[in-house]
């Protein structure tokens, strides 16, 4: 099992989430699709800054209003690489990462909608920063998502296939990574200053209704 910390906070994420998904088409969200900031967030599943980003910096857009105002893609197997000679991977933190890398690229298959996979990769990343990531099973549990999904997508190595995708479009990359989260504003990366991210969007933002998190400072 999770700990108790964990499946109080993916209640009440869920439930947020939840809002979102269900008022999608309501003029509130309407309102800002003409002018969405793309935000892309390149990361490895076991990097502690990535974790933690995720964690404790991203899921504020959830509760702010931003995430009605942006394009949110989240692009695992950022430093990983791939051998030319048999095509398998080697991943920044070992065969565990590669693990998580595949179960989360499996998840942002399975749910496109962001409302969705976010969940999951967030309770996955939870346990990263505690050091209990081989305990991500109970996540499926918590969350009430179909377990049997990511195996049968895991299982069948579509996990890596996507990893390999994942890889070749990190490597487009201009400037390039170099380091994880390497975070990316309208095409625009932000460099160190990632967790300052809500600043960017708000800057990058052009549509007339400003949510109030961007009038802060």
């Amino acid at each position: 099992m999770v700990s108790p910390k964990l499946s109080i906070i993916l209640v009440l994420l869920f439930f947020t989430y939840e809002s979102h998904s269900s008022s999608s088409s309501s003029s509130h969200i309407q309102q800002f699709d003409d002018h969405k900031v793309n935000l892309t967030i390149y990361y490895e599943s076991l990097s502690q800054p990535s974790a933690t980003f995720i964690v404790k910096n991203l899921e504020e857009i959830f509760n702010n209003d931003l995430i009605d105002m942006v394009n949110l893609q989240l692009i695992p197997w950022a430093d990983s690489h791939v051998n030319p000679l048999n095509n398998s991977i080697s991943c920044q933190n070992g065969p565990d990462e590669c693990e998580l890398n595949s179960l989360e690229s499996c998840a942002i298959n399975i749910w496109p909608n962001v409302n969705k996979h976010y969940g999951l990769i967030y309770c996955f990343e939870f346990l990263a920063i505690e050091g209990k990531s081989k305990t991500w099973q109970n996540c499926f549990h918590e969350l009430g998502l179909p377990l049997k999904l990511i195996m049968n997508c895991f299982d069948g190595g579509n996990g890596t296939e996507l990893g390999q995708n994942y890889i070749k479009e990190t490597a487009k990359l201009n400037p390039p990574l170099s380091f994880v989260p390497w975070v990316v504003v309208d095409d625009q990366p932000i460099g160190k200053d990632y967790a300052n991210f809500t600043f960017y969007i708000c800057k990058a933002y052009k549509g007339v209704n400003i949510p109030a998190v961007c009038n802060v400072n």
